[in-house]
């Protein structure tokens, strides 16, 4: 079996940007953590819902300017927020300033059951489609994205839900064909886009058997394809404790034996000082 590979997330709210920047230089210096994630709301899930809320994209270009080492990415963006083509010279922009770090997360958006994130879509003027919808423009996002991160020459695309003329990105992405794409969710029809598209796969932790069902499935549909499911890596969120370590111990345990070699550690705010170190010495 491969080594897993373990990251920290530090959700960009109620937090101000030198916490965030304190902690992913200090775990830019330990090379036991090998990736670093933001989140990609534009008003707090959590905590005090007026408070701060950093624009994904924007701060992860200056965590990316201010690192060296680590892998870094938004776990999830949201296909939803941001027309295709203009994110993906928005990720272009972050590799390049990275020198070739980015992994592209990105997901179908906000559930609709999910009031408190619901919210940001219409304070911010952002349209709100159903599921069907947002999977199946996630699916021609990506399409294109890809397209614009390689494609020699401009090339319009008529889809169902993306229409582009004359579509052309310069620069590329430092990395090529482009960065790893990572796609995070659980439904069916999600893990379909997932098969087609993804290098990684994310799903939260908290139901360990459910998240062995869904990867149970994705290896069919890769199958249903004709593709190696191996070729996708498995990613799981869990979200640390400081006051009961041996919890997330467990959980990293169980996830890794799982066949998850993609951890991620959701980091609670406030930060201790020393929580890279800490999440090395004693979670690690």
């Amino acid at each position: 079996m491969t080594a897993p590979t373990i990251g920290i997330m530090t959700a960009p709210m109620n937090v101000g940007y030198p916490d965030v920047l304190r902690v992913w230089q200090e775990a830019d210096e330990l090379p036991e953590i090998g990736h670093a994630w933001l989140f990609d709301h534009l008003m707090p899930i959590g905590g005090d819902p007026t408070g701060p809320a950093f624009e994904g994209w924007t701060l992860l270009s200056a965590l990316a300017a201010q690192t060296r080492r680590l892998r870094l990415g938004l776990l999830v963006t949201s296909n939803r927020f941001r027309p295709p083509a203009m994110l993906a010279k928005i990720a272009a922009t972050v590799d390049v300033v990275a020198g070739g770090r980015l992994d592209f997360g990105i997901g179908a958006g906000s559930r609709p059951g999910h009031p408190i994130a619901r919210r940001e879509y219409e304070a911010h003027g952002l349209p709100f489609h159903d599921f069907r919808h947002s999977v199946r423009s996630l699916d021609e996002s990506l399409t294109v994205i890809r397209r614009l991160w390689t494609a020699e020459q401009p090339f319009d695309f008529a889809g169902e839900h993306v229409q582009l003329t004359g579509a052309f990105g310069n620069p590329k992405p430092m990395q090529r064909p482009g960065p790893p794409v990572m796609i995070g969710g659980r439904s069916d029809a999600l893990l379909r886009v997932v098969a087609r598209h993804a290098d990684l796969w994310n799903i939260p932790g908290g139901d360990l058997a459910d998240a062995v069902s869904r990867s149970a499935l994705l290896d069919r549909l890769c199958e249903e394809i004709g593709r190696d499911p191996a070729s996708i890596t498995r990613s799981m969120h869990l979200g640390v404790s400081y006051e009961r370590p041996d919890e997330t111990r467990r959980a990293i345990g169980e996830a890794v034996e799982a066949g998850f070699g993609h951890i991620v550690l959701g980091l609670p705010a406030p930060y201790p000082p020393g929580v890279a170190h800490w999440v090395v010495d004693t979670l690690l």
